[in-house]
């Protein structure tokens, strides 16, 4: 199925941008996405001007949320490390299905969650696809 890709990042900070890039590259090959397709980037207000992510999406933006927006999407993989350290329960997988369900004009119902989170070194990511609107 083709369709729009979000991708989701979840990052230390400081991560280096060969290890986002790193993370990206064996998500897309092992789940054979092609990158061309993501429309966009997502994570957490914090890492809104963190160079590691920005080199390594660039030149695409990201788009970011804070804590509490997370927290209220519902993902398959709530950590409570993460909720520790960034207040919510979820940064990659709710990153990408909160800018998917934006991109989608808030039709949550044509947002999947194609990849759960996968860890990198210092960072993390998840993949949504947004299918096509439903045709009468």
């Amino acid at each position: 199925m083709k369709g729009p890709l979000v991708v989701g990042l979840g990052s230390a900070r400081g991560v280096s941008s060969g290890a986002v890039r790193a993370l990206l590259r064996r998500i897309y090959d092992g789940h054979d996405l092609d990158p061309r397709l993501v429309c966009a980037y997502a994570s957490i207000d914090r890492r809104a001007a963190e160079p590691g992510l920005l080199a390594a999406i660039a030149p695409a933006s990201l788009r970011t949320f804070p804590a509490a927006r997370l927290d209220a999407v519902a993902v398959p993989h709530p950590s409570e490390r993460a909720r520790a350290a960034a207040g919510t329960g979820s940064v990659a997988e709710a990153a990408a299905l909160l800018a998917a369900a934006e991109v989608a004009a808030g039709d949550w119902a044509r947002v999947a969650l194609i990849v759960p989170k996968t860890a990198g070194d210092r960072v993390t990511a998840a993949v949504a696809r947004i299918r096509p609107p439903h045709r009468m």
